[in-house]
């Protein structure tokens, strides 16, 4: 079976070949930053597929953000091929959940944290600790942190 990370690796290949700049580049800079996890311990390591989504969605997520800070600074062109190397990241993510979907589990998360006595602020952890398994690269955590905030104040 072929690894995540080498599907990555001829993914880059392909796009070089191609001369597809976008692509390689963000390819490249993930494939690094999957390098660098794999030295960051004590001991390198191959990581198992589900660490490279981790560091995949880490990526993503910086691509967002910098796209976000990008067009808040007036910089579209910059927000652009922020976004554009995100998208090609998501297409390596999970399906994420939709807002319907993110609300069921959070609703029934948040009636199985009610009835085990969990009330005020302290709910939101109680409701946090039993979702996040479910949701785990399904949801980015901020959104998920403000359907549980929504749905309790709800």
């Amino acid at each position: 079976m072929t690894t995540l990370k080498a599907t990555l690796k001829d993914d880059l290949t392909t796009a070089m070949k191609a001369r597809d700049e976008l692509r390689s580049s963000t390819l490249r800079l993930t494939l690094t930053a999957i390098a660098k996890e794999e030295v960051a311990g004590k001991s390198a390591r191959e990581l198992s597929d589900d660490e490279v989504l981790k560091v995949i969605a880490k990526e993503a997520k910086k691509r967002r953000e910098a796209a976000d800070a990008f067009e808040q600074g007036g910089r579209t062109e910059s927000a652009a091929k922020e976004r554009a190397e995100g998208e090609i990241l998501d297409a390596y993510l999970p399906k994420q959940l939709s807002d319907a979907e993110l609300d069921d589990i959070v609703g029934q998360a948040v009636e199985e944290a009610r009835a085990a006595g969990a009330e005020g602020p302290r709910a939101m952890g109680a409701v946090m600790k039993i979702v996040n398994p479910k949701v785990a690269g399904l949801a980015d955590g901020g959104r998920v942190a403000a359907t549980v905030k929504r749905l309790l104040a709800g």
